[in-house]
């Protein structure tokens, strides 16, 4: 089912999640596999929809600003960051209130709480009249949705619905960040930079998990921070360096099967293989973050054994590109 934007629909997909049912809705940043964050019933069932691991908590969406209380401690850096950036892309990790489920935080004493700029998703969660928890809608580990129809194409047959909102803005899931600690904590990049971020946090730290793999042991506090995800079908691996160092050393591994490139805009030219893509233009990492997971996804449809990613590592939105790609490729980062 696809309801559109028109009241009367999104009334309807309302009455859905408060009845304890699915819905994937649109943010700017990307779609999300929504149910009431207050219904227990309800997120286990995200859980078993997307296949998702239970020590992976869930980001609560909010609509107004002084929910912010409702659901959560809020300290100082809250307040300073919501006034800054919310409604927007960015997620802060606070110590959690009772009345929201277990289940919702893996387990922890801790909540992460977004209020999200796009029209759609505030409208949703007003007309729900409850929270909305909603990670990313796709199959665990696999790339996430950008449109109404890569969701359709994942969960047809287990979801209510789904909102189409059209292509999300950003196409990169929000920055996470943990204000848990003495020094706040980047859990997640995203479009919402660690630049823009120490104009507000000047203290604020990188986790390592940002750019290294993190230990089985490791307690997970942000969704995307530890299991493999974003990733295709076929095995991926990523190429640091210029596109005719690439090429030079796919032609090395003097491959049989088929096999995938994906690059950046213009420079296609260098590579032999007749599946080619790009996600942006090198340098530009705003327009790579919104190809990033619909070229993954177009390459998933192409039937091939392995896929090389020629990347960069670059700062700002460059960081959250990057973060992607290493979790695309599993870590398997190779400098060319």
């Amino acid at each position: 089912m696809i309801w559109n934007d028109s009241e009367q629909d999104l009334r309807t997909a309302a009455e859905q999640l408060r009845q304890g049912n699915l819905v994937a809705i649109p943010t700017e940043t990307v779609y999300g596999l929504g149910a009431n964050a207050l219904d227990e019933a309800a997120v286990a069932s995200i859980f078993r929809a997307k296949g998702r691991p239970a020590d992976n908590p869930l980001i609560v969406h909010i609509a107004d600003l002084k929910d912010i209380e409702t659901y959560a401690y809020p300290n100082q850096w809250a307040y300073r960051l919501a006034e800054r950036f919310w409604p927007g892309p960015l997620t802060m990790i606070l110590p959690k209130k009772k009345m929201i489920p277990s289940i919702v935080s893996a387990g922890l004493e801790s909540v992460a709480l977004r209020f999200p700029a796009h029209p759609i998703a505030q409208k949703l969660i007003r007309y729900a009249n409850c929270p909305i928890a909603a990670p990313s809608a796709n199959v665990s580990g696999k790339p996430s949705g950008t449109t109404a129809q890569h969701v359709l194409h994942d969960f047809e047959d287990r979801i209510s619905g789904v909102v189409d909102g059209g292509p999300c803005a950003c196409g990169l899931e929000s920055t996470v960040v943990s204000l848990l600690d003495d020094n706040p904590v980047l859990l997640r990049p995203g479009f919402i930079t660690p630049q823009q971020l120490r104009e507000v946090l000047p203290s604020l730290l990188i986790a390592r998990g940002v750019e290294e793999e993190l230990q089985k042991n490791e307690v997970v506090l942000s969704p995307g921070l530890a299991h493999k995800h974003y990733a295709p079908n076929a095995e991926t691996i990523g190429l640091l360096g210029d596109a005719e160092s690439a090429a030079r050393y796919i032609k090395s591994q003097c491959i049989t099967e088929p096999y995938a490139v994906m690059c950046f805009d213009g420079e296609e030219h260098f590579y032999d293989t007749s599946v080619i893509l790009s996600y942006g233009r090198r340098g530009d990492a705003r327009a790579q973050g919104e190809k990033l997971f619909e070229t993954l996804r177009v390459l998933d449809d192409k039937q091939v054994k392995r896929i090389y990613i020629n990347a960069e590592k670059c700062d700002g939105i460059g960081l959250a590109v990057y973060n992607r790609l290493l979790r695309s490729c599993g870590f398997q980062m190779i400098r060319v």
